[in-house]
């Protein structure tokens, strides 16, 4: 079955509305094919959150408010917005999968689309396989975020129909500037990223100490969901341990992120493991000049000594010394920060992905 891109009718899942990198995607897929297709849906499924004043008009919104793991009213509400809205293809992101494999078992013309956004990609012979094998074989098609992502659905799924999308910038729809930096302007380094393990804010804090020595007029911003746990708090006490709370600052999650990025000098990531991040999309979109640790699919996009410093993961004094260098050369930060929009613009553009992904759907019916 094939039909024109124009006439499909698609609806996004998403468990929250947090500002993390899926669920920002979900809700730029659902914006950007709101422009594009005859219908396009977004479902939240648990939570809503920050991200919900970026979910455009045009797309038709509803949230079901489930309980539990297996909550058979919110999929019978899903049901009914899929049936009412005759939708043909159910895009689930994340974790979201579970329940649309549920909606999909009394409602089995559906085309159930999975886009796995696993952040762990480095360690993903940790992953669990259980729930993923059990409901693999009622996927249509598997939308990775990188190339590990795809091989390992392959691999171990043995699944077919995978395709490789890279993530993509969008555009902020109805987000206020309300968050102001601290520090000096022009002298101010910004990490967007969640305060979990696998974003290795450790290695910040050991390059803001020195950092603090040699150029104490420069400071960090944190900008990311803080889940309050251990991880956090360790994060917390060790800038007081290390006398740090003049020059490293945590905002918490935050949706005005252009408005951040236009206060902010550099970007920066310093993750054991990543997949494609969305801050790192975000950086060179609004022209940030960048240093970040080369995992997952980052090395894709930054060339190191050409767009941005590229530094092996936890290499604290190499990722110093970049950063160094980069603080000290405003020509420098210039020059990688137009090279690093050109970069983002020519592979990771919303039209481009899009039109990919259309494509590879209308080929995924079965």
């Amino acid at each position: 079955m094939k039909q024109s891109t124009d006439t499909i009718r698609i609806v996004q899942i998403i468990d929250s509305l947090d500002a993390g990198g899926a669920e920002r995607m979900a809700v730029s897929y659902a914006n950007a094919l709101a422009e594009t297709i005859e219908f396009s849906g977004l479902v939240v499924t648990r939570k809503e959150g920050p991200l919900k004043v970026e979910v455009g008009n045009s797309v038709s919104y509803l949230f079901l408010n489930k309980k539990s793991v297996v909550d058979f009213e919110a999929v019978y509400r899903l049901r009914k917005f899929v049936k009412q809205h005759r939708v043909a293809v159910v895009h689930a992101h994340s974790t979201s999968f579970f329940i649309a494999f549920l909606l999909k078992l009394s409602c089995p013309t559906l085309h159930l689309v999975w886009h796995d956004h696993y952040g762990d990609s480095e360690f993903l012979y940790k992953r669990p396989l259980g729930a993923l094998r059990i409901t693999a074989p009622f996927f249509s098609g598997i939308v990775a975020v990188n190339q590990k992502l795809k091989v390992w659905a392959e691999q171990k799924l043995n699944f077919n129909n995978t395709i490789f999308l890279p993530n993509f910038p969008s555009e902020e729809n109805n987000s206020t500037s309300e968050t102001f930096l601290e520090g000096i302007p022009g002298k101010r380094i910004v990490c967007l990223a969640n305060l979990r393990l696998q974003k290795n804010h450790f290695l910040l804090l050991d390059v803001a100490c020195k950092l603090k020595l040699s150029h104490p007029e420069w400071t960090f911003h944190l900008v990311g969901k803080d889940f309050n746990d251990d991880y956090s708090q360790k994060i917390k006490d060790l800038i007081v341990a290390f006398d740090l709370e003049k020059n490293v600052f945590l905002y918490g999650s935050k949706n005005d992120i252009a408005h951040i990025l236009e206060q902010s000098t550099v970007g920066i990531l310093t993750s054991q493991s990543e997949g494609l991040p969305v801050a790192l999309l975000e950086y060179g979109w609004y022209q940030k000049p960048v240093v970040v640790t080369a995992v997952g699919e980052i090395a894709s996009l930054v060339s190191h000594g050409k767009n941005g410093f590229l530094i092996a993961a936890q290499q604290e004094s190499l990722f110093y010394k970049a950063l160094v260098v980069l603080i000290e050369n405003e020509l420098l930060q210039l020059e990688f920060g137009q090279a690093f929009y050109r970069t983002v613009g020519d592979h990771n553009s919303e039209t481009a992905v899009i039109a990919q992904y259309l494509n590879w759907l209308q080929n995924s019916y079965k």
